[in-house]
């Protein structure tokens, strides 16, 4: 039986003055294989007592009856690229389909995947990057013309913070056992949310020196002018001292030759 057939049915039952009960056990006994379901008469019954005269579905506004067409594929695209993190709700709302359907242009049709970004330390201008590779061929030419002197000048710097308290990992709290003894206990510990920032500046022969960031002070232009000049110094100074250091061992080497 189709259901405009048991619309009209039930509509027949309302107006015979048939509870939804009895509407219900006639259309069973009559329909034993087709009847309507329990719901479906007690909601047309609460339709009629509302007023309702009309056994037809009511008309829909605002959706397409092809949700798929190639004008809503291409409204769908549109509104993708002027917004890249639009949520898959406000895109149907905008178009006026089904979240199922968006969700089927953008990942079957369009064939489009929504991911997070990835975190990266800082995002580079064309100029940055083409002054990275300038730097790194200047480099890498000061290393193949001579690979002793390019290690005894080069020097690195890195940025780190450094915990008041770091606990020790698995590792660390390793210790030796006989067979007899349990494995030892240790109360989960956490790191300090204190902390401060330390550059760090070495070469070849091991760490030049590093410097811890002032509490409560920013890093700007002029923080790290004033790092380098500090840089500089440390330099120098341990330039100096290696000389030193070779000119002793020379000499010395010199007294003990026969």
């Amino acid at each position: 039986m189709e259901k405009q057939e048991y619309r009209i049915l039930i509509k027949h039952c309302f107006l015979m003055g048939k509870t939804s009960g009895q509407s219900l056990q006639w259309l069973q006994k009559c329909y034993p294989t087709s009847a309507p379901s329990r719901t479906t008469v007690y909601r047309w019954f609460s339709e009629f007592k509302m007023g309702r005269t009309s056994t037809e579905d009511a008309p829909r506004s605002g959706r397409p009856k092809e949700a798929t067409n190639a004008e809503i594929v291409k409204q769908v695209h549109r509104i993708v690229l002027s917004d890249r993190k639009v949520k898959l709700r406000e895109l149907a709302e905008a178009v006026g389909i089904s979240k199922e359907r968006t969700g089927y242009i953008l990942h079957d049709l369009l064939e489009m995947k929504k991911l997070s970004a990835r975190w990266v330390p800082r995002l580079l201008t064309v100029d940055q990057k083409q002054q990275r590779v300038d730097d790194s061929t200047v480099d890498l030419a000061l290393l193949q013309r001579n690979r002793a002197d390019f290690f005894r000048r080069f020097v690195t710097m890195n940025e780190t913070w450094v915990h008041y308290h770091t606990p020790e990992s698995n590792r660390q709290s390793a210790e030796w056992l006989e067979n007899h003894e349990s494995r030892p206990k240790q109360p989960k510990d956490q790191r300090s949310a204190g902390k401060v920032m330390a550059s760090v500046f070495w070469d070849a022969h091991g760490i030049i020196f590093i410097d811890y960031l002032q509490k409560g002070r920013t890093v700007t232009g002029e923080y790290y002018a004033a790092l380098f000049d500090k840089l500089n110094v440390k330099i120098k100074k341990k330039s100096i001292w290696r000389r030193k250091k070779f000119c002793t061992i020379t000499i010395t080497h010199r007294h003990t030759r026969p």
